[in-house]
């Protein structure tokens, strides 16, 4: 509910500035930049003087990325601070570069004073044992992770996820925190009836394959899941879920709610619409029948492996 001004300051990248106002046009927000200035100080300076004209609620300052050996750009930072005297100076590091974004953290910290850190790229296979690091050196804490490259991939960062992250134990907290953004509690109750009265139907599946999409990339979020491989090592294919929402997508609604057999005809109409064999449409109402079967004998399921349990603790109670 804020009103938001980004400034473009980075002039060293190409496409930068363009970049940023796609950015800013995606997420509703204000850009301010001055066509073949090459002083990021001006370009500040009137930014300012507009936010307080035009009475923003906050100015976000995009300088340019630079190595901590780069004596002009790090000039630069400091002659921006002094100008704009922010409240808050972040520093992006990439997970990826490892202790390296350590040391460059440093030499930020020791010539501008950063207030805090984001760290990016969290969906690399690095685990980020830099971030403990990065906090040591600096003594300042780290505000957001980027575990994507979506927006909604930037996240406020939590000292437990991370840890369980480093420790290869998945994310379950952010797991959690995503799942509540996009599952309602009466929707999840109402799916539990379902699922245990075998009432899911193909409309159901879709408006969950959407919820999760919502959530991030499967991928993404079973790395997040303590104990559970990655896609790769339970060879499935990403494309597979994509390739079941374009076979339900094409289907009539009567097709989707189960309220008409999906006979020989409409399974070939079905793979036609969506591109795919009518052997992938068979294999997809198939495994469809089996979740449902698998959650329908649920309740008998749990009740047999208490049974079980109660035999085993009997047993080693004598």
């Amino acid at each position: 509910k804020k009103k938001i001004l980004l400034a473009a300051c980075d002039l060293q990248r190409p496409a930068a500035i363009l970049q940023l106002k796609k950015l800013g046009e995606q997420v509703g927000v204000s850009v301010f930049s001055i066509e073949g200035e090459t002083s990021s100080k001006k370009v500040a300076a009137a930014a300012l003087e507009k936010a307080q004209k035009e009475a923003y609620d906050l100015l976000i300052v995009d300088t340019a990325g630079r190595l901590h050996l780069d004596e002009a750009l790090m000039q630069e930072l400091e002659e921006l601070k002094t100008l704009l005297d922010p409240q808050e100076i972040l520093f992006v590091a990439s997970a990826s570069t490892g202790q390296d974004a350590v040391k460059t953290a440093q030499e930020f910290d020791q010539r501008i004073a950063i207030t805090g850190t984001i760290l990016t790229m969290l969906d690399g296979t690095a685990r980020a044992g830099a971030a403990i690091s990065i906090r040591e050196v600096t003594g300042k804490p780290l505000k957001f992770e980027g575990i994507g490259e979506k927006i909604d991939d930037l996240q406020p960062f939590t000292p437990k996820s991370m840890a369980d992250r480093i420790l290869g134990m998945g994310d379950v907290v952010n797991l959690v925190r995503k799942a509540q953004e996009h599952f309602s509690e009466e929707e999840g109750k109402e799916l539990e009836k379902k699922l245990l009265k075998a009432s899911f139907t193909y409309s159901d599946y879709l408006k969950q394959m959407s919820n999760m999409k919502k959530m991030g990339s499967f991928k993404s979020l079973l790395k997040m899941i303590p104990g559970i491989p990655s896609l790769d090592e339970l060879n499935i294919d990403e494309k597979e879920f994509q390739k079941t929402e374009s076979m339900i997508l094409s289907m009539t609604l009567e097709e989707r709610e189960e309220k008409v057999d999906l006979i020989p005809g409409r399974r070939r109409r079905i793979a036609q619409g969506s591109g795919v064999h009518i052997d992938d449409v068979n294999r997809m109402v198939k495994g469809f029948k089996k979740m449902k079967q698998f959650f329908k004998d649920m309740p008998s399921m749990k009740k047999q492996w208490q049974k079980e349990a109660g035999k085993k603790e009997n047993f080693l109670w004598r």
